[in-house]
């Protein structure tokens, strides 16, 4: 009885946090992307192979007490199948945090059931403003880019360089409308104006009846509210019918994916706004070289957020020693973001990780000197410009006298 006693007594002075509290001591991540479809090059298999990494690192450089699980699914971009698999990952393969979400109809479908079963969600590959918006919650993190944050990149740059007057070309959901609407305001706020806009089905194939519309708009500017391959076929044909250069294309949510597979004579002088690129800086790319020797291409913005955001989330967890949603949330959002991604990144109280952007230009043939070096960096957009103000938010998370 003496021993028990010395024991439990023994027990109770320890520190709460020395106890084990992740449940099953195992951490259990979901990354849910496009592996087939128009955005899988993008994200997809690179975006899982960027979580292992950050796992793999993880484990090595942390040493953690518990395990690191993973698992990955086709969504498909169908937000029913989407949501289905979050509930199946969480209610029975017990995920902690579903990850990645490319298509922002997935990743608003996900963020539902997230909140519902106070699970986490970190979306990298979504874009529209609404998930820090209308339908912000307290368990999501938007962490590598959306809509405000590249149209206030690329639009403000086009119109700066003459682009006064422009028309739309827009993938018809939540993310063609959202790129449009801020790329819109931009646009507006520098002295343009819009002409007009057509939306397209997504994912789409034949672009001819949406650019002739462009076409005989007169518009300077024929921006193209979507992305992936719904992007490389509206500048493929735009060039078959004739509308460029005649016309100038803005290829308002572009990928060095995409400029690699459209080539540096297709795609020369354009503007596009990155989160990331890989030949930033000796540490960006220290990362990238690891990546390409596994996945034998340059990482996306996309998948490089990805490691982060995963990196970040494990960090955390090992931080406050329990995967529980909201201390683990409350760690995450009191600690810089400061890795190859980011430096003093933070999450605000909106779920929106704040860090700079970069606005770049695509290099002539001519000027690229070795493979992948596609990129100028014509200026840095520091974290404070570079997203939605506070002030302006329409999340119910925060109150309006924010700043």
């Amino acid at each position: 009885m003496k021993t028990k006693c010395i024991a439990l007594a023994v027990a109770a002075s320890l520190p709460a946090l020395a106890l084990a509290q992740v449940s099953d001591n195992a951490v259990r991540i979901g990354v849910l992307t496009d592996m087939s479809g128009a955005y899988s090059d993008l994200s997809g298999a690179g975006a899982v192979e960027a979580a292992k990494m950050a796992i793999e690192d993880f484990k090595a450089k942390e040493k953690p007490g518990f395990a690191v699980e993973l698992v990955s699914a086709d969504h498909q971009n169908k937000a029913d199948l989407s949501s289905n698999k979050a509930r199946e990952w969480f209610d029975r393969d017990k995920v902690d945090v579903i990850t990645e979400l490319v298509t922002t109809s997935t990743a608003l479908a996900v963020m539902k059931v997230a909140k519902e079963k106070n699970k986490l969600a970190l979306i990298s590959g979504a874009a529209s403003t609404r998930i820090t918006n209308e339908d912000c919650n307290d368990v999501t993190v938007h962490w590598t880019y959306d809509t405000y944050a590249v149209a206030n990149g690329t639009a403000k740059a086009v119109v700066q360089q003459g682009g006064k007057s422009w028309y739309f070309i827009t993938a018809d959901y939540a993310f063609g409308h959202s790129l449009e609407k801020d790329s819109s305001g931009v646009v507006q706020a520098n002295g343009g104006k819009v002409l007009g806009a057509v939306r397209h089905p997504f994912p789409g194939a034949d672009f001819s009846s949406f650019l002739l519309k462009a076409q005989s708009s007169g518009a300077q500017v024929i921006g193209l509210a979507n992305a992936g391959t719904d992007t490389m076929n509206s500048i493929k044909q735009a060039a078959e019918f004739g509308v460029t250069p005649k016309q100038s294309l803005a290829g308002l949510l572009m990928f060095i994916t995409d400029i690699h597979a459209l080539g540096l004579k297709t795609t020369q002088n354009m503007y596009l706004t990155e989160g990331f690129y890989w030949d930033l800086d000796a540490e960006t790319r220290a990362w990238s070289k690891r990546y390409f020797e596994r996945m034998k291409k340059m990482p996306t913005m996309i998948q490089a957020g990805m490691y982060s955001a995963v990196s970040h989330y494990l960090k955390a967890v090992k931080a406050v020693n329990s995967d529980d949603t909201q201390k683990v949330m409350a760690q995450m959002k009191k600690t810089p973001v400061n890795d190859f991604f980011a430096r003093n990144g933070r999450i605000r109280d909106d779920g929106r990780m704040v860090h700079d952007m970069y606005l770049m230009h695509v290099k002539k043939p001519d000027d690229s000197k070795y493979a992948w070096d596609y990129y100028t960096v014509k200026q840095t957009i520091p974290a404070a410009e570079a997203f939605q103000p506070l002030s302006v938010s329409r999340c119910p998370l925060i109150r309006k006298s924010a700043s």
